[in-house]
């Protein structure tokens, strides 16, 4: 189930991108002979971005919102991959807890628990909204622009087991990423399927782990169709305990950049690549309280401390200290309307079931686009004349460039995996 949908990139296919088209029949048996061996999360969703001379992805989501922004043509699949996870955890399921963030009050979210609540609703099951939020201790119904309303209710706990009232589960879908912690409701849950884990909340899991995971993971398919697994992985580093606040810290940091940049300027003298590398840092556990940095020199994080301390330190103690991720940054180079995109892949189970770009007028290509002032586009599906044909010249259809896509986030979602097995605090119990 690989959907191919209309791009906003046009222009020649790219060696890399031929290579993906070329191995089709092999990348799909390969991906078949993986899910015998791991499980793939229950849904996520990947940022991806194509440079033209490299295609990677640069952020995994395991708690993905935005669902109302695929678009209508998108939902059977979306149904489809439901069924055929929900008949793998708990073929008996008739009823489907969804637990969502406990800020959810923005139309735009409600939107999407709504069509979450839709597409579950039509893979056969009775759904409702149970919220772990402190302040919802009874039912609210919220009304949205399209004249649907969705109604929150408290999640009770009983003889081990949640639900709300008059509703008993046997699964829960946590679409709540856990910053805060794993509260204690959730904990040891008796014969309640929850997905994801609990591991995989914020509270425990961390970029840099996944990142390791993805290198593994792009090694083997780089081997697969025969390129270098630089070339749909972005370089990476952890530098532990940085303070902020300090000197030494800062220092530690930079050291750290310098040597990351230098190994990504080694790459591009190897393949002949003009542009200019930079490095993104990012909070090692997602924390939503320290800024995406951009560097393209160990100089500049002085001035960047400079500008970004009193965000840092936004409700953390004044010396905010974080782990925090180095990741090679990766330009974008698609457009819609003159606007800087990237396209986001989302899967549930093991199959791609849509996509939208998100859109930023305001920034640069080597800049984050996940940022106030962004806007979302869904992707549609190719007309059938469109569809990819044995045959067809590089770069002539469009469409095909989705497909390549596909197989990135599908791969980052097969990280994932190896991710959520390594820490599993049950395997280590167990081992």
């Amino acid at each position: 189930m690989v959907p191919h949908f209309v791009t906003a990139l046009t222009g020649p296919i790219n060696e890399l991108e031929q290579r993906i088209l070329d191995s089709m029949p092999a990348i799909e048996r390969w991906f078949r002979l993986e899910w015998m061996e791991h499980t793939p999360p229950f849904y996520c969703s990947v940022d991806v971005r194509n440079a033209g001379f490299k295609l990677a992805p640069v952020d995994t989501n395991l708690f993905p919102d935005g669902w109302n922004i695929l678009s209508s043509s998108m939902l059977p699949l979306a149904v489809q991959a439901a069924m055929a996870a929900i008949e793998k955890i708990c073929p008996e399921a008739r009823n489907l807890l969804i637990v969502p963030e406990n800020q959810a009050q923005n139309t735009f979210y409600l939107n999407n628990l709504a069509q979450l609540r839709r597409i579950f609703h039509m893979a056969g099951l009775n759904v409702r909204l149970g919220s772990i939020s402190p302040d919802v201790k009874k039912p609210v119904t919220m009304a949205l622009p399209n004249g649907e309303s969705i109604t929150l209710e408290p999640v009770v706990r009983s003889r081990g087991r949640i639900g709300v009232k008059d509703f008993d589960p046997c699964t829960i879908l946590l679409n709540n990423d856990l910053h805060a912690g794993a509260p204690g409701i959730l904990e040891d849950l008796q014969q309640q399927y929850l997905l994801p884990p609990l591991h995989a909340g914020w509270n425990t899991r961390r970029k840099s782990v996944h990142s390791k995971c993805f290198e593994e993971v792009s090694k083997r398919f780089g081997k697969l169709i025969g390129v270098d697994h630089w070339l749909i992985n972005p370089l990476f580093d952890k530098c532990a305990q940085v303070d902020f606040s300090t000197d030494a810290g800062v220092q530690e940091l930079a050291t750290r950049v310098d040597a990351l940049l230098g190994k990504i300027r080694k790459k591009h003298k190897e393949y002949g690549i003009k542009e200019k590398p930079f490095i993104v840092v990012k909070a090692d556990n997602g924390d939503p309280h320290m800024d995406i940095l951009t560097v393209r020199d160990a100089k500049e994080l002085e001035s960047l401390r400079q500008h970004i301390g009193p965000t840092v330190a936004a409700g953390k103690p004044a010396a905010a200290v974080y782990d925090v991720l180095l990741q090679e940054g990766v330009l974008t180079s698609e457009r819609l309307n003159d606007a800087v995109a990237e396209p986001v892949v989302y899967m549930m189970d093991r199959y791609v079931v849509g996509g939208f770009y998100r859109v930023h007028a305001g920034r640069k290509t080597d800049e984050n686009l996940n940022a106030p002032g962004s806007s979302f586009v869904p992707l549609a599906f190719a007309e059938s004349t469109h569809l990819p044909q044995p045959g067809v010249k590089p770069g002539a259809s469009a469409p095909n460039r989705f497909y390549m896509y596909g197989v990135i986030g599908r791969l980052a979602m097969l990280a994932a995996s190896y991710e959520l097995e390594a820490t599993d605090p049950q395997a280590e119990h167990y081992a």
